[in-house]
């Protein structure tokens, strides 16, 4: 498969990423329960809230946590330029990865998580009784439909203050980066590949449910180079923020361990925990209880055709306007400035030229054509810095949402798994493989996952209007006071002309 566009091998006309082989036979072992409890601590915010602001937390001893020993910023993978989009990469405007640079690691580790493996669907349908987790995701029925719960007081997470430190004697060089909770205003630190980790975990947990967009690329050169540094802690302070937003997200133990651990050993006890959280992938939906009644499947079908057409209209329409941002970010910063300089040169060289007449009554004209074509110069300069301050937004955004859509070919293949076991379980309560009671256990089940979905949409439909009318409407108003200033230019240099 094309790993560029995680679409390439999502139908919605079939079963999502199952088999196509003999359904009955793959349903011969049922599980009779669920994957174990998570033991869930309480909020941490009250907690945090308790100590202050003392001095940041300066991360887990990397000599003494072996599990972190790898340098997950070594040159083990690739990355194209970072310096905004002026080289064409087959990852698009610029290569900055954010939808596709995992991709594949939507579709590769996931067979490796418990949960996310096939018999995973079937233990959530199919268990007699679902094990009661502590933690409860809460869905309820607003203006718009189902949606979550959005909690009382929400936060940002600010990360600044870049440093570089080493390990191993000096050896091996990192930069960390601080963070810091704007309703604790507590900071901790933390690494790149401590990032990586929670984007795992987030993925492993919710990627099912709710789509966990890459984080910015790995760098195999200039990694300590301003510019990259820059550009890094800008995106992850864009994916951070996302993760702030998300009212599942952001409430979530693993999620708030990360960002209020108070020393090392915390930070060691809560990673240990989340690594061993079995509550993962399909399982994640025995914690989502709707308050509302069952979906019947025919709707539910409706709803998920739904989803998949919209994110995939979607999904093309963002990579047509990323191709096109590309190729305008390339002729602003290339080709449109030196067409610019060359008619300043010209016209400077025409007055140069008109200066050797030895005619004393042109000395004005002259100045003036000489002042138009620096004009134009200018105006190349502009031109060219230009993109830095609309483009750039607009490209991101759209960076940032083409990650998001590239997490809804997994989503949506699980639940047309799930729809499609459904519909096959009328032949296995034929042959007693499953009783009545099991498929209407199942219908309830997958009725969940569609409430889920719905309301995963709402959130993300949301965030779409406001993120959009915001950044587009940024992109005009400073594309209209990049012209006025341009016109302003223009009309200063023709009022040196003299009227004839």
């Amino acid at each position: 498969n094309n790993a560029s566009d995680p679409w390439s091998s999502w139908n919605v006309g079939k079963s999502g990423n199952w088999d196509n082989g003999n359904a009955v036979d793959s349903w011969a072992t049922k599980p009779e329960s669920a994957a174990g409890q998570r033991n869930s601590a309480s909020n941490n915010w009250e907690t945090a809230a308790t100590f202050g602001h003392p001095q940041a937390y300066q991360g887990p001893a990397a000599a003494d946590d072996d599990d972190w020993d790898d340098d997950w910023d070594d040159p083990k993978s690739t990355s194209p330029s970072y310096l905004g989009y002026k080289e064409t990469e087959a990852s698009e405007a610029g290569g900055v990865q954010r939808g596709n640079s995992r991709a594949a690691a939507m579709k590769l580790p996931l067979n490796k998580f418990p949960g996310f493996a096939k018999p995973g669907m079937e233990q959530y349908l199919l268990a007699k009784q679902l094990a009661k987790p502590k933690e409860k995701i809460p869905i309820i029925i607003g203006d718009y439909g189902p949606m979550w719960v959005y909690p009382t007081s929400t936060f940002d997470c600010v990360v600044a203050d870049p440093k570089k430190g080493s390990k191993m004697y000096g050896l091996k060089s990192y930069i960390e980066y601080q963070l810091t909770c704007t309703n604790t205003n507590r900071s901790v630190n933390h690494r790149y590949k401590h990032f990586d980790w929670l984007y795992e975990r987030l993925l492993v947990k919710f990627g099912l449910a709710i789509p966990i967009p890459s984080l910015p690329d790995k760098q195999v050169t200039g990694r300590f180079e301003e510019e990259f540094i820059k550009m890094r802690m800008e995106r992850l302070q864009a994916w951070m923020t996302r993760m702030c937003r998300h009212p599942v997200v952001s409430e979530s133990e693993v999620f708030q361990q990360f960002l209020n651990f108070r020393d090392e050993k915390e930070w060691k006890t809560g990673k240990r925990k989340a690594e061993k959280d079995e509550t993962v992938g399909v399982m994640i939906f025995s914690t989502m209880e709707p308050e509302a009644p069952d979906l019947d499947m025919v709707e539910i079908e409706q709803k998920c055709d739904a989803v998949g057409r919209f994110t995939k209209a979607m999904d093309d329409g963002v990579r047509e306007l990323l191709t096109v941002g590309q190729e305008h970010w390339k002729r602003c910063t290339g080709p449109l400035p030196k067409e610019y300089q060359k008619i300043g040169k010209a016209l400077q060289s025409l007055a140069l030229v008109f200066s050797t007449s030895g005619y004393q009554g042109e000395s004005d004209l002259n100045g003036a054509i000489t002042e138009a074509g620096k004009t134009y110069e200018e105006i190349a300069s502009l031109v060219a810095d230009q993109p830095k301050k609309d483009l750039h937004f607009l490209m991101e955004t759209n960076h940032e949402y083409k990650g998001f859509l590239g997490c809804f070919p997994d989503i949506i293949g699980a639940h047309k798994g799930a729809i499609e076991r459904v519909k096959e379980s009328d032949k296995l309560v034929a042959t007693s493989k499953i009783t009545p009671q099991d498929k209407q256990n199942m219908v309830k089940r997958v009725s969940t996952m569609a409430y889920a979905l719905q309301a995963e949409m709402n959130h993300f439909h949301s965030n779409r209007i406001y993120d959009y009318n915001s950044v587009i409407r940024l992109y005009l108003e400073q594309q209209a006071q990049f012209y006025e200033t341009i016109a302003q230019k223009l009309r200063q240099a023709l009022s040196r002309f003299p009227v004839m």
